[in-house]
């Protein structure tokens, strides 16, 4: 078998077999097949897709082509949520949590910030001490003690999508909904979870801007679960705005405490506590919507559901006394508002491009191995339809450089449009699917 007979066949637009996928794989892992030839590869699947029997062996071979995570041994339903990203979407801090202190586990194996949007370890990252590179071993036996764990991909685990997700990163082969999908769910797969609720955003501050793309990607998702015999639910969400009142690290570790103690924003709380519902509902915890989400809201208002958060940072060898006293969390030189030049409603949030100037802050990477700083930030005071007057603050910048506060000033200002009438307020969750 030749990887240049195999590139000519899928740029012809022709199918794969099983064994011709395992080959690709395989071979790559071994390093028998150069960078350049799988850069070909996926841009032939970039511009001809794969179908569904392809997208199939493609997942199950980047699933097995590393250790595969045996939690058979824990004798408690294990539930994973994936979002596929946004700014200030720190829903996993307080909804892990959350979900584990109801007798579910949950073994989260997340990411970090690349571009405009933020990471869940970069975050986990800003509790002085916090752990999130542990072995199978670490990760599991926290498992079975407290139920929850929140760590980054183990060395072992999906090691072809290690090397794949970094050639397309840098072939411009990233958007594509098959290559995503199996990106996504062959890491899923090999958490070893029994389901798994999945968050797919669309609007402007997402990676897949259009609806249509969001269902697509949700639906091809949902598919691969249900082959693999796995429960899943698709949530369609509305990344149209910043998530919450803050973006940045300490910062939405600041705001997962604040849902945790029941004094959140009220539409990152709600999310949280919809998707966590849905969680227990995947667990057969409980059998219907209603009665998990009171269930949920129970966990949060007994402080249940923060003593779980506790458990976590002290089991990740975290600071625990950041719950109680926020200042141990890495703190800014300067905070200066964001005024507005005009009054009148909001009727237009450039979210991308606020991530995009949080990132330049530092709180965020243009590259993998930039350095973050953790405690820089914004904390936005305006969302759509809001009303603002003029030289009202639309958000405060906290930040470490003086020199960046200017043109940090004046992409906020470009990113908001107001209006002199109300638009309505945008709809959270667009659409479930099952």
């Amino acid at each position: 078998m030749r990887m240049y007979d195999l590139i000519l066949k899928k740029r012809n637009k022709q199918k794969l077999t099983k064994e011709e996928i395992e080959f690709i794989i395989t071979e790559y892992i071994k390093g028998n097949l150069p960078d350049y030839q799988i850069s070909a590869f996926l841009m032939a699947v970039y511009f001809n897709g794969l179908d569904f029997d392809e997208l199939l062996h493609l997942t199950k071979c980047m699933t097995f082509s590393g250790k595969v995570f045996d939690l058979s041994s824990i004798d408690k339903p294990k539930i994973d949520k994936h979002s596929t990203g946004g700014v200030g979407d720190g829903v996993s801090l307080s909804l892990a949590p959350i979900v584990a202190s109801c007798e579910i586990c949950v073994p989260m194996i997340s990411g970090r910030a690349l571009g405009h949007t933020g990471g869940t370890l970069d975050k986990l990252e800003s509790i002085p001490g916090f752990k999130v590179n542990l072995t199978e071993e670490e990760f599991v036996k926290q498992l079975k003690k407290i139920g929850v764990v929140i760590a980054s991909q183990t060395e072992n685990l999906v090691p072809a999508d290690k090397k794949l997700y970094a050639l397309r990163d840098t072939t411009a082969t990233v958007d594509s909904i098959p290559l995503i999908a199996a990106s996504i769910m062959s890491k899923k797969l090999a958490e070893g979870i029994d389901g798994l609720l999945l968050d797919v955003k669309t609007g402007n501050g997402a990676f897949m801007e259009e609806m249509k793309d969001a269902v697509k990607l949700a639906r091809t998702m949902l598919t691969i679960a249900k082959k693999f015999n796995k429960k899943a639910v698709a949530l369609i969400t509305n990344m149209n705005q910043p998530l919450g009142e803050y973006v940045g690290n300490a910062l939405e570790i600041y705001q997962a405490i604040k849902i945790l103690k029941n004094e959140g924003p009220k539409d990152i709380t709600e999310l949280v506590v919809y998707e966590s519902a849905k969680m227990l509902q995947l667990a057969c915890i409980e059998k219907n919507f209603d009665s998990a989400k009171r269930k949920v809201e129970k966990q949060i208002v007994s402080g249940k559901a923060l003593e779980k958060f506790k458990q976590l940072i002290e089991a990740q060898n975290g600071d625990p006394k950041i719950i109680d006293n926020p200042k141990l969390l890495p703190q800014t030189k300067f905070c200066e508002p964001v005024l507005s030049k005009k009054e009148g409603y909001v009727s237009f949030i450039d979210t991308k491009l606020v991530g995009t100037a949080c990132c330049y802050l530092g709180a965020g990477r243009q590259k993998i191995s930039d350095k973050i700083d953790h405690s820089v930030g914004i904390r936005i005071i305006k969302k759509l339809d809001d009303y603002v007057e003029k030289n009202e603050p639309l958000c405060y910048v906290y930040f470490n450089k003086q020199q960046k506060f200017e043109q940090i000033k004046s992409m906020i200002i470009s990113a908001y449009k107001i209006s002199s009438k109300k638009q309505g307020q945008p709809k959270l969750i667009h659409k479930e699917i099952c």
